[in-house]
């Protein structure tokens, strides 16, 4: 019986000991005929090659990579080739804005950053900010060689227990934490998914989320690889060529979110659909997946949805309904996925089914830790080996998990993770703005979108537009709050902290 692999390098030199020429990744260029395929074979290649390249540049094994690149062919190849390589890669978020951006460039000591002539201004601009050089690299990230003087190099010894990715997330204070991933996590996590959708080699994915997202990065990415299955990955989501790569490419998955859930049955409304038979199920996690959309969704394009919930701490997967559809049950994240969970009261005692409290879990797939930051990985993961996820939720009698509310208040939109705060501060900074708090509010296409409660200073005014127009111009548009809500004053405990989820309530500001 051939033992696990214990690396990513491992899981890549069985592949390729297997069939060299199996297909890892197929990049559609939709505006051509034909896109562009990574063999695992090539992934071996190209990783000996960008660790000489690396080592040219003075990098060594175990040095962070960052990538602050959309999705592409070189984007993918990067990612996976890092890591096997013996770096740390450090995927940035190109959502953030540029003070957030700065911190994280500062913080993760890459040694270089890859990036494309689209974002090259904005990673310059943050990185003039930053207390540290930065070495940056310019790619197109649809080459079929970014790196033409690269020479292969021997890789290093690498083990399990090897870091292999930082991916920041965003707390409720608004400073990203950099979560450390080994390779026994990264492993672990892929397993689990893989195991649990009985993923194999004839497996092939459609996902067009971003790979400096987890679920882009572990899900769709990590776990093919593992399974030793197939990836196809535009550059973004398109609702016009969604099913039309599912169709070329025979693809038998498709992971998604709640938007694009919520965008491809709009565009069907009122049209006869295709059915795929080759399609076995679809995904749905990173954000709640209103039920009444989830079973449109089946209904309409007769594919099973399963939904789960993951969190970056634990490499993505915790829970996920299974995939029996006589079990699953809307509206739940579903059940343990390759961990132990429970519910935790205030006191920290374990609560009874039917009680709500916050959730932890362990498992092999949970973080190392969070990056430079001891005292925050304390506080999120105790002696035992449970992370406090700050979620609150209850588990029934079948053992399925709910999650009713956030302890950390964290706004989730689109799958992607918003500080309240960072909406809070760019708004106080307006001069007509006395008070401000940010919220997340049910949202049909985004899971959430924001409320901005504003209490203005006394006697001067200021309207809707004009703080619209300032949030756009300040945190861009996916940031920028969907409602404005103007009051009196904003609701308060008795220590004098705002109240968020009182906004909520009605009459609640």
């Amino acid at each position: 019986m051939t033992e696990p692999p214990t690396t990513l390098r491992a899981a890549l030199l069985a592949h390729v000991a297997r069939d060299p020429d199996a297909p890892l990744l197929i990049a559609p260029d939709n505006s051509h005929e034909a896109g562009r395929t990574l063999t695992y074979g090539e992934l071996l290649r190209q990783t000996r090659r960008l660790s000489g390249h690396l080592r040219v540049r003075g990098a060594k094994p175990g040095d962070k990579v960052a990538l602050f690149l959309e999705n592409g062919y070189q984007t993918t190849l990067l990612f996976l080739a890092a890591m096997i390589g013996g770096y740390v890669v450090a995927p940035l978020n190109l959502r953030a804005q540029r003070s957030q951006l700065a911190y994280v460039v500062e913080h993760c000591d890459a040694a270089v950053v890859f990036t494309a002539p689209a974002q090259e201004a904005a990673l310059r601009e943050a990185a003039a900010a930053a207390k540290r050089p930065v070495a940056i690299e310019v790619i197109d990230v649809d080459a079929r060689d970014a790196l033409p003087d690269a020479i292969e190099a021997e890789l290093p010894r690498l083990v399990a227990d090897d870091p292999a990715l930082l991916m920041y997330t965003s707390g409720t204070t608004g400073t990203p934490k950099g979560v450390v991933l080994t390779h026994r996590n990264l492993l672990a996590a892929a397993a689990q998914v893989a195991g649990w959708h009985a993923l194999t080699r004839d497996d092939r994915v459609l996902s067009s989320l971003p790979l400096y997202h987890i679920n882009g990065q572990v899900i769709a990415t990590v776990t093919p690889f593992v399974s030793g299955g197939s990836i196809v990955a535009p550059h973004r989501f398109s609702v016009t060529s969604w099913w039309q790569d599912v169709a070329r490419y025979r693809c038998t998955w498709i992971n998604m979110v709640p938007t694009i859930i919520a965008y491809l049955l709009n565009a069907a409304a009122g049209r006869e659909v295709e059915r795929f038979a080759h399609v076995r199920f679809g995904r749905s996690a990173s954000a709640p997946l209103p039920p009444e959309q989830h079973r449109a969704f089946e209904r309409l394009f007769g594919i099973p949805v399963i939904e789960g919930m993951g969190m970056t701490e634990s490499a993505s997967l915790v829970f996920c309904n299974p995939m029996d559809a006589g079990r699953r049950k809307y509206g739940s994240v579903g059940l343990p996925c390759g961990v132990v969970a429970r519910v935790v009261g205030p006191d920290g005692r374990e609560l009874p089914d039917g009680e709500t409290g916050e959730i932890h879990f362990r498992g092999a797939n949970v973080m190392a830790g969070y990056y430079k930051a001891p005292d925050k990985t304390a506080e999120a993961l105790d002696a035992d080996g449970w992370l406090h996820t700050g979620d609150l939720g209850h588990r029934d009698a079948d053992g399925f998990f709910f999650v009713t509310g956030r302890i950390k208040e964290l706004i989730i939109k689109g799958g992607e993770n918003i500080a309240p705060r960072e909406i809070d501060e760019v708004l106080l900074a307006h001069p007509a703005v006395l008070e401000a708090a940010a919220v997340g509010i049910p949202d049909p296409n985004y899971g959430q979108d924001i409320l901005a409660a504003i209490v203005l200073k006394p006697g001067v005014a200021c309207d809707e537009a004009t703080l619209r127009g300032y949030c756009l111009a300040e945190l861009g548009r996916y940031k920028t709050p969907k409602l404005f809500r103007f009051v009196d004053e904003l609701p308060k405990g008795p220590s004098g902290k705002v109240q968020r989820l009182a906004l909520l309530e009605p009459g609640g500001a």
